[in-house]
């Protein structure tokens, strides 16, 4: 309970606070940190007598000769849910020193009790994101797994719908507050299950409700403005179909295929409204490249005319609307177009080659 780390960590906050040499002793009489690097890992008797009777010791200097290790100060039990774990030692004149005994202990004491709550939030985030990775990928579900999931308080009998987050900003700097509201967020179901999934997403496994039918999409969007507003950053959100808990890997694939869909959106996509994303999923990143460079690569370097691509399919092949959006005249709109069949051989006033453009710039979205 009480490493080395942790003792360091002690002995520099509270040296803050005073300027009296100090020492953490584990249960043993042990010295694991201290202000004075020579004593680590030497014996401190009065520590060991203070954490067997589990009361405050002060050592005289005439204890000095008697005790063994020891120097004149006050040696502090350390206690963590009601057991003693180690002894803080503080050097100096008792009178001097005793005043600030409880508040240096107390604080000793909290900095434990933080340890040992970031130890377990830590621990259950590796559990939980370790265990959702074998049930997406493995076949049977055997002993050893069920009783993972009974460990994690999870029901392994209810349908779910996996849901993806993802962040375009790295979150591994966030405080773990943050991380803790967000797995923990209040209106999450009791069977519901929130967890970090790799370094940029979050993985959020619905129970559906079949009594409320939009009940997926309502939280679903309230969990991306949560998001955004957590994170102060934009946010994109996956969701994939109602499955059983067997399939769970059918709704993850769904999920990230939504996710892909709505990247340059940062929006809330749900699977079954895909139509063409669908399709388009399908089709491996070196075709997507190679189908780039065969329509619109002459296009590449011409912001402007891409922009103006951009703009059409906005607006809806609407001229008037698209010169309106660019701040151009007409006259400027037919020009651009036109420099556009010129470049590429393809007529954006033609319905096929406007898909095949279409296309084209929806794969170098995804390339950016």
């Amino acid at each position: 309970m009480l490493y080395k780390e942790l003792a360091d960590k002690i002995v520099s906050e509270v040296r803050r606070l005073l300027d009296e040499d100090i020492i953490v002793v584990d249960t043993t009489g042990m010295i694991i940190a201290s202000t004075d690097p020579k004593r680590v890992n030497s014996f401190h008797e009065g520590a060991l007598i203070a954490s067997q009777r589990k009361e405050k010791l002060i050592i005289s200097e005439a204890d000095q000769a008697i005790l063994k290790g020891v120097k004149a100060g006050i040696n502090l039990p350390i206690f963590f849910q009601g057991n003693v774990v180690g002894v803080i030692g503080i050097t100096g004149t008792p009178e001097a020193i005793s005043p600030f005994g409880e508040i240096i202990r107390k604080m000793t004491e909290l900095l434990i009790s933080e340890s040992y709550y970031t130890e377990q939030f830590d621990w259950q985030s590796r559990s939980m994101e370790a265990f959702l990775l074998d049930w997406l990928y493995l076949k049977e579900w055997n002993e050893n797994f069920l009783d993972r999931a009974h460990l994690l308080d999870i029901d392994m009998n209810i349908n779910r719908q996996v849901m993806i987050a993802e962040v375009t900003q790295d979150p591994s700097f966030l405080h773990r507050d943050v991380w803790l509201s967000i797995l923990s967020w209040q209106e999450k179901g009791h069977f519901e299950i929130i967890s970090r999934w790799g370094n940029n997403r979050i993985i959020y496994l619905l129970t559906p409700q079949k009594q409320k039918q939009d009940y997926s999409r309502e939280k679903a969007k309230r969990f991306h403005q949560f998001l955004v507003d957590c994170l102060h950053t934009d946010v994109s959100v996956g969701v994939g179909l109602a499955v059983s808990p067997l399939h769970i890997q059918n709704s993850y694939q769904q999920a990230i295929r939504a996710l892909n869909a709505c990247k340059t959106k940062r929006e809330v996509v749900f699977d079954e409204d895909l139509a063409l994303d669908m399709i388009l999923d399908e089709i491996s990143q070196q075709t997507r490249d190679d189908f780039v460079k065969r329509t619109i690569k002459a296009l590449l370097t011409e912001e402007e005319l891409i922009l103006t691509l951009k703009k059409l399919i906005e607006h809806h092949f609407s001229l008037k609307n698209t010169a309106q959006a660019l701040h151009i005249h007409i006259n400027t709109l037919h020009y651009r177009l036109k420099k556009i069949t010129d470049l590429t051989k393809l007529n954006p006033r033609n319905i096929d080659d406007l898909f095949v453009l279409y296309l084209a710039l929806q794969f170098l979205e995804n390339q950016s």
